[in-house]
């Protein structure tokens, strides 16, 4: 059996491409929309052989295409792990037809790849989000070097395209509609999270010092709270803690509900590994941020709550246009808590409504967000190259 799948990938390796994928290091918990991205791209691309790079903890169910390179230490994307990467991207250089760059690119990370680690094949660089808000558009022609460049919306491309890019494709980021479902709630998730199968729970799974909408949530769900004090709504802050500003913002929140004693009403979640089964636990998802200020051009949260069949409450973004309409979700005005509760107050009364919401999301994430036709149209961007 061994040879007869050897075999196989002889075949493969004579008709198809050779590919790595250079990214930050693909570890568990699968919590973070780069490596998610980066992770379930490899598993669903089989008719190429691809390259992913890891550290010594293997990675489950992987395709007989997929070559693991243990290159990083931890999970952690620092100092040390970059240098690994930008050696490894040099001294491996000639090994692949096509290095498809999925890290946010920087102009020092940029000068780095174009001087140091060239590969001598071909070159791919999705591009989560274009950063134009620290970078003048002189600075992004520089950013931008690859054969092809792959964009997360139309609205960015057409923004590629005004530049004087013309390798630009558009392929929305797609999630595993197996893994991210709807289902019926944990309630051992809610039992960690102190709530229960009776709380009407909403959750935030954004960021608490950037994207501008931790101090609006805190004050609407505070005022919310203080006024109805037999609710029995919840509100969860499923937020990663990425650096200091974070844990600062987050122990400010804690003071302030604590001090009112108000902390019965709200939850707090650093880490869920889990988090299909936290979208479920919900009954309503918001992600009303003021902007998108390092942000993927698609929040991916937005996509996996979709996909769970979550109704959702949306700012009104332009930046959301592409995903964001009256029949998958609600939008209210960014900075807006007093329409944040008055959206949350009509969706619990309105199970039907939600219900609705929820079914078109899901059905809207299947005909654009599919990770199988995702794969499918980067295994065509790779054959062309």
């Amino acid at each position: 059996m061994l040879e007869i799948r050897n075999w196989k990938l002889e075949i493969i390796f004579m008709l198809h491409k050779r590919i790595l994928l250079a990214t930050r290091p693909l570890v568990p918990p699968w919590d973070e929309a780069s490596k998610n991205f980066a992770y379930f791209l490899g598993k669903e691309v089989k008719n190429h052989l691809l390259t992913l790079l890891t550290t010594k903890t293997p990675l489950a169910d992987l395709p007989e295409s997929v070559h693991t390179e243990p290159l990083f230490e931890s999970g952690h994307f620092d100092f040390s792990a970059k240098r690994n990467l930008f050696l490894y991207l040099r001294r491996m250089r000639k090994e692949f037809d096509i290095t498809h760059y999925l890290f946010t690119p920087t102009i020092q990370n940029t000068r780095i790849i174009r001087w140091f680690a060239k590969p001598s094949g071909k070159t791919i660089q999705t591009i989560a989000t274009l950063r134009d808000d620290i970078y003048s558009d002189r600075q992004l022609k520089r950013l931008f070097f690859a054969d092809r460049l792959v964009v997360y919306t139309d609205r960015t491309k057409e923004k590629l395209i005004q530049l004087g890019f013309h390798n630009v494709i558009r392929i929305y980021p797609g999630i595993d509609l197996r893994h991210y479902a709807p289902q019926a709630k944990n309630e051992a998730i809610l039992t960690e999270l102190g709530l229960s199968l009776r709380d009407f729970v909403v959750i935030y799974p954004g960021e608490y010092a950037r994207l501008g909408a931790t101090d609006m949530i805190a004050d609407a769900f505070f005022d919310f709270f203080r006024e109805n004090p037999k609710t029995n709504l919840r509100f969860v802050f499923a937020c990663r803690m990425k650096n200091e500003a974070d844990a600062e913002k987050k122990q400010e929140i804690h003071q302030r509900f604590a001090n009112a004693h108000l902390l019965d009403y709200i939850a707090f979640s650093d880490t869920i590994s889990d988090m299909p089964g936290l979208y479920n636990a919900s009954d309503v998802v918001i992600f009303p941020v003021e902007n998108l200020k390092g942000k993927f051009d698609v929040p991916l949260v937005i996509i996996e709550a979709y996909a769970c069949s979550k109704p959702v409450i949306l700012s009104d973004l332009p930046q959301f246009s592409e995903f964001a309409n009256k029949n998958i979700c609600v939008t209210i005005p960014k900075d807006s808590g007093k329409k944040l509760i008055e959206s949350l107050a009509y969706l619990k009364e309105n199970e039907a409504e939600r219900t609705r919401l929820g079914t078109n999301a899901r059905q809207f994430v299947t005909d654009h967000f599919d990770l199988k036709n995702t794969a499918k149209q980067y295994e065509e961007t790779y054959s062309a190259l």
